[in-house]
């Protein structure tokens, strides 16, 4: 497959799926036994289409989502969008709904359990918001006793935070964990072990 070629046939796959795809599936819907298409040519061939985007006169661009694409409209369009379309509702992330999230983007795969523990309180109801809103997702099972649910992080996570993969999630610095400490043990009237 031609590089012009290869280049037009990422672009229509992209387009028609409209959903994140992984490198791995695009090589080996592209390519062939007999003709297989290498990383390096995939690679180029999205450098190129994300470069042709970036343009002004370009209304959609290439996301990478944690090793996968995806074709979407440039955040500046969405207004327009939404004239024509009928955009879904924004969700509003309490403060609750974030704390939750944090914990599970951080710690991943987490159970309820677990949060509630970090929490201190009962994450019910958050967890099945952050589900509803697709922003977690059952993982798996631990096992352990009565399997309870793993959680992580969806696409949609990356997404909606504008990063492409958990390793641009910043890192906590440890004078900041160490106020989290002291924040913790005054509210509780206990002193933390650490």
């Amino acid at each position: 497959m031609s590089d012009i070629n290869l280049k037009a046939a990422v672009e229509a796959v992209l387009f028609a799926t409209g959903t994140a795809i992984e490198e791995g599936r695009l090589m080996a819907a592209l390519g062939t036994e007999e003709e297989p298409v290498n990383k390096k040519d995939m690679k180029e061939a999205i450098e190129a289409l994300k470069e042709d985007y970036e343009s002004e006169d370009r209304g959609i661009r290439i996301i990478e989502l944690d090793g996968k694409y995806q074709l979407c409209t440039k955040n500046e369009y969405y207004e327009v969008l939404g004239r024509i379309v009928n955009m879904p509702k924004k969700h509003t992330l309490t403060d609750v709904l974030l704390e939750t999230l944090s914990i599970v983007a951080y710690k991943q795969p987490v159970t309820r359990a677990e949060i509630e523990k970090i929490r201190g309180v009962s994450c019910s109801h958050a967890v099945n918001k952050l589900v509803e809103y697709n922003l977690i997702c059952e993982v798996g099972r631990l096992d352990a006793p009565g399997h309870p649910i793993l959680f992580g992080t969806t696409d949609d996570f990356l997404r909606s935070f504008g990063i492409s993969s958990m390793d641009e999630l910043p890192d906590i610095s440890p004078d900041k964990i160490e106020d989290f400490r002291k924040q913790a043990e005054a509210e509780a009237g206990v002193e933390v072990p650490t």
